[in-house]
């Protein structure tokens, strides 16, 4: 696991940038994309880029259950405001949150990530260690499932909408064992609240109670963090 350390989510974003673009000249053509505050900074970096993705895949972790592609909460709606109305990308698959037939489209997503191996996956990690939406305790090997959320994400992820009581319990989400197939991953991780899961993710016990402990197994995982989330890092 290779660790940088920045002054704050503006270098980070940079640093993520480089990551990409590196990426890309070595022939990455599918990405797994992140949604949330934390890779806001590289959405902007590459947008501001004249990095070319016409002939790219983009496979993004997760969308909530019950949101319709066009609501502005939605996962789909980030990506579109944040990337993809700059960068095209030959094609963009999302799940599909108001899908008629949950399993139906658990198996479509899962043959989505069979026929499209991602390259470079890019992370968020919650305060309880989850990545994607998988939650403390679930097993490494999940595929795609739906999920139900914790009080905390539930918390942490009202701020994207009027209180808490509107934000969806379930989500579609990769599983570990997903997010592990990729070739590459890069996680970030900016501010204070994100110091004690880095901390157990880089080096805890690699446990289903630190879901991102499972990024300790994987041969290819570059840590993006500002130097509040590295604060409990030893050495």
């Amino acid at each position: 696991m290779k660790i940088i350390i920045v002054k704050d989510s503006q270098q980070g974003g940079k640093a993520a940038f480089n990551i990409f673009a590196a990426a890309l000249k070595k022939g990455a053509r599918v990405f797994g994309l992140a949604t949330g505050s934390t890779p806001l900074t590289t959405y902007q970096e590459l947008v501001n880029s004249d990095l070319d993705f016409a002939q790219a895949i983009s496979i993004n972790l997760d969308e909530y259950v019950g949101l319709k592609a066009d609501d502005p909460r939605s996962y789909h709606a980030y990506m579109q405001k944040k990337l993809f109305n700059f960068k095209k990308f030959k094609h963009s698959f999302l799940p599909q949150g108001d899908a008629a037939d949950e399993q139906v489209e658990i198996e479509r997503y899962n043959q989505v990530l069979t026929a499209h191996p991602i390259d470079l996956q890019l992370l968020g990690i919650g305060q309880n260690g989850h990545i994607g939406f998988n939650e403390p305790g679930s097993s490494f090997a999940e595929k795609t499932r739906k999920v139900a959320l914790t009080n905390s994400t539930i918390e942490a992820n009202s701020r994207f909408f009027e209180n808490a009581a509107e934000v969806p319990r379930f989500a579609y989400s990769m599983g570990i064992g997903s997010i592990l197939q990729a070739k590459q991953i890069l996680l970030e991780a900016f501010g204070t609240n994100k110091a004690v899961a880095v901390a157990k993710m880089i080096q805890g016990p690699v446990t289903t109670a630190c879901p991102a402990s499972a990024l300790q197994e994987h041969p290819n995982v570059t840590v993006i963090l500002d130097q509040a989330a590295a604060a409990n890092l030893k050495n």
